[in-house]
């Protein structure tokens, strides 16, 4: 079977939402949308607080990493939204845009275009946000981020903490004030999530004719001819379909599955590919290389009185420092959880609370082939605590933990500390509870990098260096993670994808 349109934007994720969504604002402008999972209609989608059953369920990737040196060669779930609305769907809803420093170090390293300044309209673009700073809050966008509504008086509790702790408090991450301790906007709508689908998508949907959303299609490969794109193969419904785009293909499946699928099509390191038998289409040795997430180590402690029940997200409230006052932003993050997260060892306190500590990594790992077979998961390598740099930083985030909740708005509810624990307060012992605890964050970037140099897989304007037809937009692409949570970033690259393709076309 063949089709054909003006473009197809491969995921219907963070960014790929927005694409199909902004390229289809222009009528007469064909879009296909293609999604490997299910239609985002199970319902504990939509509940804010059942974010942590989504892994493993049918809108879930269910991958894994490789086993991690850094953590004892322990393997880690590694989950990826396989539905629409992609990861926006199933992760925990903070939207933080991060620092002007995160994007500044972008336009440095030769990204035109793609410093703070020039994305804060497109920041802008994408919010409506009601009586913050018109100077850097949007009034018209499809996303609706806010601060919980009647949040848990334990996130408070963390806030005051941090602030008699020595931290500044900011009432807008998003705003003039970019670090210090204060409460997330949070992707929750009248009591549900927002995902990117059904803030960009749903909504336009019913009325745009030219946009096709393909659901349960798996891209098997792009097709090639003569250093251009021209289109892409998938299996809907047990049926092999071949799409032919007029004018480019936007590949936008994640920083797992953007990499895997371009080096599946032939493009990347090519000694690599010979490795794992696939045909060698264009030498990119970028590809799949920079892999890098937050770490993330949580401290629980059990309550002295009961804990409210969450009604949001569990998670409402950050401090964000700098581990050395000398570096132009935060690299350092605390996320207070008003829920006991499970150690991997040891029971959960009936009623508790977690802080978890999470920094901006120096290592760097990669996505990679097993084989040549498009149905065998990737190899998925972060490189966890792979670098002293990286550990030394937690080491210093486990003692900021600690620190906070030892102040004294935090006494009227904090009983003890149950992991570590505070015999465990020699440097020894805390490496090996860093090996033990730490895990994913789930802000996988970085493996289509965006750059100048010889390892960069796009240009500033998100094109694969050396082929037509064929750009990159989403989280794969940053040359450096941001350094908070990733969903907003990822919905920006979207917008900024979408403009230079329309600015183009005219």
């Amino acid at each position: 079977m063949s089709e054909e349109y003006d473009y197809i934007v491969v995921g219907a994720g963070s960014a790929g939402c927005v694409v199909a969504a902004r390229l289809t604002e222009d009528p007469g402008r064909t879009v296909l949308l293609i999604e490997t999972g299910p239609p985002d209609t199970k319902p504990e989608l939509a509940t804010p607080s059942a974010w942590p059953g989504l892994g493993g369920t049918e809108v879930d990737h269910g991958y894994s990493t490789v086993p991690q040196p850094g953590m004892g060669g322990a393997a880690h779930p590694y989950p990826r939204g396989r539905t629409l609305g992609g990861s926006s769907a199933i992760n925990a809803m903070v939207f933080l845009r991060g620092h002007r420093a995160d994007y500044d170090r972008w336009a440095a390293a030769g990204c035109a275009g793609w410093g703070y300044d020039a994305l804060l309209p497109v920041f802008r673009r994408m919010e409506t946000v009601a009586g913050k700073d018109p100077a850097y809050r949007g009034d018209s966008g499809p996303m609706r981020p806010a601060p919980v509504s009647g949040g848990n008086p334990l996130s408070q509790v963390f806030v005051d903490a941090a602030v008699a702790a020595g931290h500044p408090e900011t009432d807008d991450f998003n705003g003039a004030r970019q670090e210090g301790v204060g409460w997330h906007d949070l992707n929750i709508v009248d009591g549900r999530r927002q995902s990117v689908a059904s803030g960009y998508l749903h909504p336009v949907r019913a009325g745009r004719p030219d946009l096709t959303v393909s659901t349960g299609s798996h891209v098997r490969r792009l097709l090639l001819d003569r250093g251009r794109c021209t289109g892409v193969e998938f299996l809907r419904r047990g049926e092999t379909v071949t799409a032919y785009a007029r004018a480019e293909v936007i590949v936008s499946a994640g920083s797992v599955d953007s990499p895997r699928l371009l080096l599946l099509s032939g493009i990347g390191p090519a000694d690599e590919l010979r490795a794992t038998g696939v045909p060698v289409r264009h030498d990119l040795p970028g590809v799949g290389r920079n892999l890098h997430d937050h770490l993330l180590c949580g401290l629980v402690h059990a309550a002295a009185r009961p804990v409210p029940v969450g009604l949001a997200n569990l998670a409402e409230s950050s401090l964000l420092w700098r581990s050395d006052p000398a570096l132009p932003g935060p690299d350092m993050q605390l996320m207070f959880m008003h829920v006991p997260l499970p150690p991997p060892t040891g029971p959960v306190p009936a009623d508790g609370f977690t802080v978890a500590v999470s920094t901006v990594p120096a290592s760097r790992g990669s996505v990679r082939l097993a084989d040549a077979d498009p149905g065998t998961p990737p190899l998925i390598d972060p490189a966890y605590l792979g670098t002293e740099a990286d550990v030394r930083r937690m080491l210093h985030g486990i003692g900021m933990a600690r620190r906070t909740v030892a102040q004294s708005p935090f006494a009227p509810w904090c009983e003890r500390e149950v992991y570590p624990g505070p015999d465990v307060a020699d440097e020894r012992s805390l490496r090996a509870f860093l090996a033990e605890a730490t895990g994913p964050y789930f802000h996988a970037a970085g493996t289509c990098a965006m750059g100048t140099g010889p390892d960069a897989v796009v240009t500033p304007e998100l094109r694969v260096r050396g082929l037509a037809g064929l750009r990159v937009a989403d989280a794969s692409v940053m040359p450096t993670i941001v350094s908070v949570n990733t969903n907003a970033a990822a919905i920006m690259i979207g917008e900024r994808a979408a403009e230079l393709i329309r600015q183009e076309a005219r």
